[in-house]
């Protein structure tokens, strides 16, 4: 059972999360050849103010 853990900038909406969702469970089964019940998908909301790039806050 595929688990695909997602880490993005929060403030995104339930249809574009639902449309990722989508995506990426189509490609995993395309690519491992398995049923899409057995996909996971864990999308973590995290604030830009969590984040740090090249020494510096993303927020």
């Amino acid at each position: 059972m595929p688990v695909i853990k997602i880490g993005m900038w929060s403030g995104r909406d339930a249809a574009t999360k639902e449309k990722l969702i989508q995506n990426v469970t189509k490609t995993v089964c395309d690519t491992l050849k398995c049923a899409p019940e057995a996909v996971i998908i864990i999308i973590e909301d995290i604030p830009k103010e969590n984040w740090g790039q090249g020494g510096k806050p993303g927020g």
